[in-house]
């Protein structure tokens, strides 16, 4: 299945023509923002409108000029119309602050087949990394310049982090403060089960993403049999608690099966009903 791409403006667009300049600031410097939304098989996108929220939120942060929502609908709808994929997708919506002296933001959105890695790692599990990521838990907030909580496309540091992960024989990875608390992994957000609840961290004042998927599965955690709760953690919580996740858009819930080389407890029934709640 070949990347289907399309232009806030310009509608579908050929993939294999080339659309970006080498000078757009999102090149460059890393400028822009993005959001992630699956496909499902039958051809639905799960949580479009709360991603475009968090997308608006994310370009009000960077100070980027506004990209028209309605527009973005219609150039989804088009790439949906013309996706003949039979399995699940990824849509991914870019924007970028475009030329220096352009003015106009540069936003368009990539749909493509969801890799069989993500797929796999759904299925079976990841082994997880703790890492340091070298800031007390709040340093956000006296620190807004650090866009804490922004899904920017500035993504070097976590991919860093993941290759590290990779090298030491795991497949991703959980950040800690320098003060010891759970923060978020790299393209996820940390949850873990204790006696009946599900748990997660608060996205403020951690400076951590309000992840959209977590709070589709907290909504409907209740008919799933289980309690919520947003609160910080520790890594003793995570070694401790009777399940562990990485829950994220195309993902959806990873059974955390290992932290830094020691096994974690997997329910395999409570990894159902929490996958089930996520809407896989």
């Amino acid at each position: 299945m070949t990347t289907l791409l399309g232009v806030l403006g310009a509608g579908l667009v050929d993939p294999a023509t080339p659309q970006l300049r080498m000078d757009d600031l999102g090149v460059l410097r890393g400028d822009g923002c993005f959001e992630s939304v699956r496909l499902r098989p039958d051809g639905g996108l799960d949580d479009l409108e709360p991603h475009l929220d968090r997308l608006a939120r994310a370009a009000a942060a960077l100070e980027l000029p506004a990209t028209d929502r309605g527009a973005w609908r219609e150039l989804v709808a088009a790439l949906v119309g013309a996706w003949t994929g039979a399995g699940e997708g990824v849509l991914r919506l870019v924007v970028t602050r475009g030329l220096q002296e352009g003015g106009r933001p540069t936003a368009f959105a990539l749909l493509a087949p969801v890799a069989a890695e993500q797929l796999r790692q759904r299925r079976e599990g990841v082994r997880v990394l703790a890492l340091s990521r070298g800031l007390v838990a709040d340093a956000t907030v006296e620190a807004p310049w650090l866009l804490g909580g922004v899904k920017a496309i500035s993504y070097a540091v976590n991919m860093a982090a993941l290759r590290y992960a990779h090298a030491a024989g795991a497949d991703d990875v959980v950040f800690v403060s320098a003060d010891g608390q759970l923060l978020e992994a790299p393209t996820a957000t940390v949850v873990w089960l204790r006696d009946g609840v599900l748990c997660t961290p608060p996205a403020a004042p951690l400076g951590i993403l309000d992840g959209v998927t977590v709070r589709r599965l907290f909504a409907r955690a209740g008919e799933h049999g289980f309690g919520t709760d947003v609160r910080r953690g520790t890594l003793d919580d995570l070694h401790a608690a009777d399940g562990v996740w990485l829950v994220s858009s195309i993902r959806l819930a990873a059974a955390v099966t290992a932290l830094d080389g020691k096994p974690l407890r997997v329910d395999a029934a409570a990894a159902a009903r929490v996958q089930a709640a996520c809407g896989g």
